[in-house]
């Protein structure tokens, strides 16, 4: 099978986030600061990893089909869907804001062009089926480290 532009031109979309992604992750662990650092970093490290492994096989998956992914630097910076990533040191809380954000968006891109995918090329969309699993429960986690709890748990009476 070979790629029509469409289906090149949306997993371009996706492997553009994914790079960013990977981008943004790693500026993250450089440059946290703050409550719950070490868990934060290491998270990062989890999201990389992932963001990167997904790259690959999307920029693999892109070759199969006789496209040809493009990762250089300046269509990532060009076409990506993720905000920015901030200069400097970052709270351990404006980077989970941040990162949740970044990994929503890749999803966003992800659910964005999932139909046109699934209907040239269902292996593809199974792809991205994993890529938008593994980002939510990623995004979930994070998240979970600046929620506000909804139960109270009261102590029983002591006798």
């Amino acid at each position: 099978m070979k790629a029509s532009p469409t289906l090149t031109n949306n997993l371009q979309a996706v492997l553009t986030d994914l790079i960013e992604l990977h981008i943004q992750g790693k500026q993250a662990h450089w440059n946290i600061v703050g409550t719950n650092f070490r868990d934060l970093h290491l998270q990062l490290d989890e999201i990389v990893d992932a963001a990167r492994q997904f790259a690959d096989d999307t920029a693999e998956r892109m070759r199969a089909l006789h496209a040809l992914p493009d990762g250089r630097s300046s269509t990532v910076a060009e076409a990506t869907s993720l905000a920015p990533f901030p200069e400097g040191l970052i709270s351990t809380k404006d980077a989970i804001e941040r990162i949740v954000a970044a990994l929503e968006a890749a999803v966003g891109t992800m659910r964005k062009v999932h139909d046109e995918v699934d209907e040239e090329d269902p292996t593809s969309a199974d792809l991205l089926h994993e890529f938008i699993a593994k980002f939510e429960q990623f995004a979930w986690m994070v998240n979970a480290e600046t929620m506000k709890p909804t139960a109270s748990v009261t102590a029983p009476d002591a006798q």
